[in-house]
């Protein structure tokens, strides 16, 4: 029985996660256990569960009397995750430029050619979604299991933030993926590595832009 509440406890956790990085579920917006376990099929108690998991991975915020939200990752705190974050996918392209496995290079081709094609016309949370697809899928390249759990963290976080970016930079993103992956075709690790981080300072600049921009509209 405890197998079956902590199977179940992360299905919901996924498919809130699902929710969140796809834009579904915006940043500040309040999850009502009541609603969350109406809309999912199930009862509070995976609902309660997956949102505990989910704040220990910084998606979600809990506070006392309040509730849970989807959490609105700071600048400060977004600065902090690039400047990890700039490091380990250049590391990460670099492993994937060595090690070179071709099923995985196959499925990054296929996914950086639907992204192309969506960053044409797709809405923002199929983009988000593909997007996370291809870091995903670089990471596999990368075999190295460790970097992957790590990287995946530090993707979800700064997805949360980087979502203001939106389809205004999502030709430039797709250029960039598409730098990246040919140099680990080629094997060149140097490249890859300092196109992978270029990639990371490139979205980082453009979050500071809109969030500048958006803030002195509201203002």
């Amino acid at each position: 029985m405890a197998t079956d509440r902590a199977s179940l406890s992360k299905v919901v956790s996924e498919q809130i996660r699902s929710r969140i990085l796809d834009g579904k579920l915006r940043p500040g917006e309040r999850l009502v256990e009541d609603r969350l376990s109406a809309e999912l099929g199930v009862s509070r108690v995976p609902v309660r569960e997956a949102l505990r998991v989910l704040s220990t991975e910084g998606l979600v915020r809990l506070e006392p009397n309040r509730g849970a939200s989807v959490a609105d990752v700071s600048a400060e705190t977004v600065a902090d995750l690039v400047e990890v974050r700039t490091l380990l996918e250049a590391l990460n392209a670099r492993l994937a430029a060595r090690r070179h496995d071709p099923e995985i290079v196959a499925a990054l081709q296929d996914t950086l050619k639907r992204g192309n094609a969506a960053a044409q016309s797709a809405s923002p949370d199929q983009l988000a979604r593909l997007n996370g697809e291809f870091h995903e899928r670089l990471a596999e390249a990368s075999h190295n299991s460790v970097l992957s759990d790590i990287m995946r963290s530090l993707r979800e976080r700064t997805s949360l933030a980087f979502a203001i970016n939106g389809r205004a930079r999502a030709r430039e993103d797709w250029k960039e993926h598409a730098g990246i992956l040919a140099a680990v075709i080629d094997g060149d690790e140097e490249l890859a590595a300092l196109l992978a981080s270029r990639h990371v300072q490139n979205a980082a600049a453009a979050f500071a832009k809109a969030r500048e921009e958006t803030d002195r509209a509201a203002a």
